[in-house]
């Protein structure tokens, strides 16, 4: 039969290595050959290729008119954010062109647009991007290979809105059986909004317990899925890392100075596409017996390009070193030493100079000192200090009549 004679029909892209697909942005260039492999003579009528991008939605929600009747409601939209045609093969004359057996390699390529859509599985929806080629002969079924590629669109956290600090504070009355059992409160801060996976948020936070029972202060990062078709909404919540501090006393005040909590590996956050987002936040908690929790939520971003550590450094040391002061870690000494002579700091040598650093460093060992901030300390921590002393070098001299101020 002339269906037998395809022994092999695929779809390879240009960039895999050792089995590891390539990963494509917006911009960029898609390219590859449909390898195709007769065991003898073949009719081919025509070889097309067709790329697809396409974010879906979908989901069902019952819903009840009455005691007896129920019916179910479906939500469902898509979007289109690639799609390509071409035609690799086609007869020059009449309806059909005739290749020999053996190994046939048709190249393909084409540029994908400059914005697009990170790749993404969810429960009620997704982002995927394929490339199909489909083989049409006479007279028997069109043969189809399928290429599934990804897409990571790019997230860039060393932006001025993403290096912000985020902080915010909030209280809540414990009450039991319809008495006020005190006041807790709650304040956290993270020293910015981006972060990207595998990095470390050192989470800064205060938790007064004024009740009369002990509280649990936890945080965990949580994945927000939010699908959208029809103006209606479905989301979908996960918690992707968490931490658990200790209990804390009635009458007694917590602080945390940077408990870390790690990202592990998760996808980037979707801001912008129209019908789901993908979002992140940490949720600093309080666990009050009796009461509902008291919950701080601060918003997240992450991204695909981690931390510069010295790119933003103009941007950002001014709030970092505002964030430090604010939560006790570099606050300046009570009293202002005399600097050395300056002499002194000329003839020493440069490893006399790495003494004590003026700005006192966190002696927690899950902080990281290799920030901006840091980085700005350090390089400017050595500059020789004015000539100093005690006494005034030009001293006004006793004979001198005071002069009048009317004269």
């Amino acid at each position: 039969m002339l269906f037998d004679k395809v022994k092999a029909f695929s779809v390879q892209l240009d960039g895999a290595t050792a089995g590891v697909e390539p990963v494509f942005s917006g911009g960029q260039a898609v390219a590859g050959r449909v390898l195709l492999e007769l065991a003898s003579a073949a009719r081919v009528g025509a070889l097309r290729l067709r790329a697809r991008g396409r974010a879906h939605v979908h989901w069902t929600e019952s819903r009840s008119a009455g005691s007896s009747t129920a019916y179910t409601q479906s939500y469902s939209e898509r979007v289109e954010v690639v799609s390509h045609r071409a035609t690799l093969l086609a007869p020059d004359t009449g309806e059909t062109t005739t290749l020999p057996p053996g190994r046939h390699e048709f190249l393909f390529s084409f540029q994908l647009p400059p914005t697009l859509v990170t790749s993404f599985e969810g429960k009620h929806g997704s982002v995927r991007y394929c490339i199909k080629a489909t083989l049409h002969r006479p007279w028997v079924p069109a043969r189809r290979a399928r290429k599934v590629f990804t897409v990571i669109e790019p997230v860039d956290i060393n932006t001025p809105a993403l290096l912000a600090p985020q902080a915010g504070a909030r209280e809540k009355v414990a009450r039991s059986w319809y008495c006020n059992r005190g006041l807790v409160s709650l304040s956290a801060k993270i020293d910015r909004k981006g972060y990207t996976p595998g990095e470390v948020i050192p989470v800064f936070a205060e938790i007064d317990n004024g009740s009369t029972r002990p509280v649990l202060p936890r945080a965990a990062v949580v994945q927000t899925q939010t699908f959208m078709a029809r103006g209606a909404r479905k989301q979908k919540r996960a918690v992707v890392a968490s931490l658990a501090g200790e209990p804390v006393g009635p009458g007694q005040r917590a602080l945390w100075q940077g408990r870390a909590l790690r990202i592990p590996p998760v996808g980037p956050s979707i801001l912008h596409c129209r019908v789901l987002h993908v979002d992140y936040a940490l949720k600093v908690c309080v666990d009050i017996p009796g009461t509902s929790k008291l919950l701080l939520e601060l918003p997240l971003v992450i991204g695909t390009i981690p931390l510069h550590p010295f790119g933003s450094r103009s941007s950002s040391v001014g709030s970092h070193a505002s964030f430090l002061l604010d939560w006790r870690l570099g606050a300046l000494p009570e009293r202002p030493e005399a600097p050395p002579e300056y002499s002194e700091v000329v003839a020493d040598t440069e490893e006399a100079a790495l003494g004590q650093s003026p700005f006192p460093l966190p002696q927690d060992p899950d902080m990281s000192l290799e920030g901006p901030f840091f980085a700005y300390i350090q390089e400017f921590r050595y500059r020789p200090p004015p000539l100093y002393s005690e006494e005034d070098p030009n001293p006004p001299l006793r004979d001198m009549r005071p002069r009048c101020m009317t004269c």
